[in-house]
């Protein structure tokens, strides 16, 4: 048996960072990893930017072995004992631990009619998409939020003739306000893309397809720790320090944790970079004593096209919006505000360096209206 003072189970961006946390406390203690995919960590975002724009793949690997960490990849825990404080993976192989960190992220949504696509989350997703894709192939995208919206541009960009379908009645239209959403949909098809709403990927067109990628979300990947007695509901349950079921030896972090929105009074999981990196870092703190709270309100970025946008807190279609335009659709300020008008998100429309700013907005709680926006528009 293995055994580490502290034992992180899943290899992302969250499993690095929480290594680093660690780190800042406690430079000796042993940290073992133990991930299901064959490589070590790396930056998850290029996999749909930068990697298309000619950004070496070599740029991603993160370096987590470089903070003294025993990796064993291409291994998954299967089963907890938590009152032993150990860990056992699919190739029978145990892991004792005095500290231990639910890492594990979780696992794209599929399409049962199309079992063969590319249900695209991983480096090695990026490669056969790669290797797949050249001039004047004939890509559907299957799916028209985050992931679906960025792999669409990505693709058009690299010579592919794109098809996007999707059941909604914009691009992004769960995130984006309704005016937006359709401007968004117009501009990706000025720019050559076959943009389908309102519609689910038919038989037929799956099989016209040279290739299918699929971008639907994720689910959280809780099943380990809900069989070892742990609270889930959409995502792991933990406190303010990453704690979950209330002991002091387990942690969760990233993707798969459910944990509480300080700023906006709530709970939430968030599925994003800056939130792995932040997440992972406090937490990976607390697991070596550092007792932080986690209170850092996440952002997210994206890239489409010659358009692109930063994120801060609930930003939902589902809301009130107050809105200050430069030029609609090319340059402005939606805030998503609540019925007192008080802001509980802001998405900044090629408006760059004001995540701060809106974070203060947000935490402050004060209605606002368009002259605020315009303000924070700059």
């Amino acid at each position: 048996m293995r055994s580490y003072r502290y034992l992180i189970v899943g290899g992302g961006m969250t499993a690095d960072a929480a290594c680093r946390g660690i780190r800042e406390h406690d430079s000796d203690g042993s940290i073992g990893l133990v991930s299901a995919e064959g490589h070590p960590p790396y930056n998850r975002p290029p996999l749909t930017k930068a990697l298309w724009q000619g950004k070496d793949e070599s740029s991603i690997w993160r370096g987590t072995e470089d903070l003294r960490v025993e990796e064993t990849l291409g291994r998954r825990i299967v089963a907890l004992d938590l009152d032993k404080r150990s860990a056992s993976d699919d190739a029978g192989e145990e892991y004792a631990y005095e500290r231990l960190l639910l890492a594990t992220g979780g696992t794209p949504r599929r399409l049962d009619d199309a079992p063969d696509s590319i249900f695209f989350r991983t480096v090695d997703d990026y490669r056969q998409l790669r290797g797949a894709v050249g001039e004047g192939t004939g890509a559907l995208v299957v799916g028209g939020g985050f992931i679906g919206s960025e792999l669409a541009a990505a693709l058009q960009m690299n010579g592919a003739q794109v098809t996007m379908v999707f059941p909604d009645d914009g691009i992004c239209a769960r995130l984006f306000p309704s005016d937006l959403s359709q401007f968004v949909t117009e501009y990706y098809r000025e720019k050559g893309v076959d943009v389908r709403t309102g519609e689910h990927a038919s038989a037929e067109l799956i099989g016209s397809a040279e290739v299918v990628v699929a971008g639907l979300g994720i689910e959280p990947n809780t099943e380990l720790a809900a069989a070892a007695g742990l609270p889930v509901d959409n995502g792991i349950v933990v406190d303010d320090r990453g704690r979950a079921g209330g002991r002091e030896d387990v942690f969760a972090a990233g993707d798969a944790a459910r944990f509480p929105l300080v700023a906006l009074g709530t709970e939430a999981r968030v599925e994003h970079e800056d939130h792995a990196n932040t997440h992972g870092r406090v937490v990976g703190a607390n697991m070596a004593g550092a007792d932080t709270p986690y209170d850092h309100l996440p952002f997210f970025y994206s890239d489409l096209f010659d358009l692109g946008y930063e994120a801060v807190g609930e930003v939902s279609s589902k809301h009130s919006t107050v809105e200050h335009w430069k030029e609609r659709g090319r340059e402005g300020v939606v805030a998503y505000v609540d019925g007192e008008k008080r802001p509980r998100g802001f998405l900044l429309w090629n408006v760059w360096g004001k995540v701060d700013a809106a974070r203060e907005l947000i935490k402050g709680a004060q209605p606002i209206d368009e002259s605020a926006v315009e303000e924070l528009a700059g």
